[in-house]
């Protein structure tokens, strides 16, 4: 409990900023209950402001919260969120950003990752992931491949990527931890090609074999890959078309992270890239659908506007 304690205390001083005056919420739910308490007992001993909520586990990701803890949310300067299911893409987290609050979402982060990834330089990956985010704003078209056959285009002209460094320092900056990954909204319904995706997806876990996706006019239309594209499928199908949305395109910039079956790391592995389905809403898109389900792909080459990112997983621009 003790490194956990610690690892708490990192992300609260280093990469919230967290200071004795400010109001702190953690909520959590019985299945992340220990990671919790660790930021409880690492919150008082900066701030005797701190609060400790337990909700129910989610039934998706991307579900809301109960609706007196959104409005909890809301009323503290800085928030935590340890939880089984994703609460980052809800309206929960982006109004309490919207009143300024710092809000930092661990989706079923586990105790390992957390001890591990929170000694990482968070300094480099800022850096690294400004420099990224700053290329994609400057481009018009991503193209993505992969060995295994990912062949898809991605418009993004006059979207605004997104720097998620795992610092949130600023009044209503919110991201997960750990964090470093740079990633956009494509243009909707623009999106064109095959995804294949074969490390893991969220909610599923690791794979046992890849999924092949075919996407269409920005919907995926077709999934292939056995048992675990059928569940997939399913998920992302409970909301209809909306589901299929082409949501998110992002670069893991996080040197610390490992492929570990656990989404909230895994994205942010340097060397990687994932494209997300469903809702896009905290990325300025307009499918407030209620799921965000992200699948990463390792060795994948990323071209900007047919100049090359990222060749078989490795940055070949100098931005360190």
């Amino acid at each position: 409990m003790k490194e956990l304690i610690q690892a708490a205390d990192t992300a609260l001083r280093t990469c919230l900023g967290l200071s004795p005056e400010e109001k702190l919420l953690i909520v959590c739910d019985n299945k992340k209950e220990n990671i919790g308490k660790a930021f409880f007992e690492a919150g008082i001993a900066i701030t005797d402001k701190t609060l400790l909520v337990q909700i129910p586990i989610a039934d998706v990701n991307g579900q809301e919260p109960p609706k007196e803890v959104a409005d909890l949310m809301r009323l503290h300067n800085v928030v935590v969120c340890p939880t089984y299911r994703s609460i980052t893409h809800t309206d929960a987290k982006r109004n309490a950003c919207k009143a300024g609050v710092r809000v930092a979402t661990m989706p079923n982060i586990s105790e390992n990752t957390m001890i591990r990834t929170l000694k990482a330089d968070y300094q480099q990956i800022a850096k690294r992931t400004t420099r990224l985010a700053a290329l994609l704003d400057e481009a018009k078209m991503v193209h993505l491949t992969s060995p295994l056959g990912t062949d898809l285009h991605m418009p993004i002209e006059g979207i605004k990527a997104i720097a998620s460094t795992g610092l949130l320092l600023q009044k209503g900056q919110g991201g997960n931890l750990p964090s470093g990954e740079a990633f956009l909204m494509p243009e909707e319904g623009k999106s064109e090609g095959i995804l294949v995706v074969d490390a893991s997806v969220a909610g599923i876990g690791t794979l046992q074999q890849p999924i092949k996706i075919t996407i269409k006019n920005g919907f995926a239309v077709k999934m292939e890959g056995g048992k675990e594209a059928d569940q997939l499928f399913a998920m992302l199908s409970r909301f209809g078309k909306d589901g299929m949305n082409v949501a998110e395109f992002g670069i893991g910039t996080n040197h610390a992270a490992q492929i570990i079956g656990n989404i909230l790391e895994d994205e942010k592995v340097l060397g990687t890239a994932h494209v997300a389905f469903g809702n896009n809403i905290s990325m300025g898109g307009t499918y407030a659908v209620g799921i965000h389900i992200d699948g990463v792909l390792t060795q994948p080459s990323i071209y900007l506007d047919d100049h090359p990112l990222m060749l078989g997983g490795r940055l070949v621009i100098d931005i360190e």
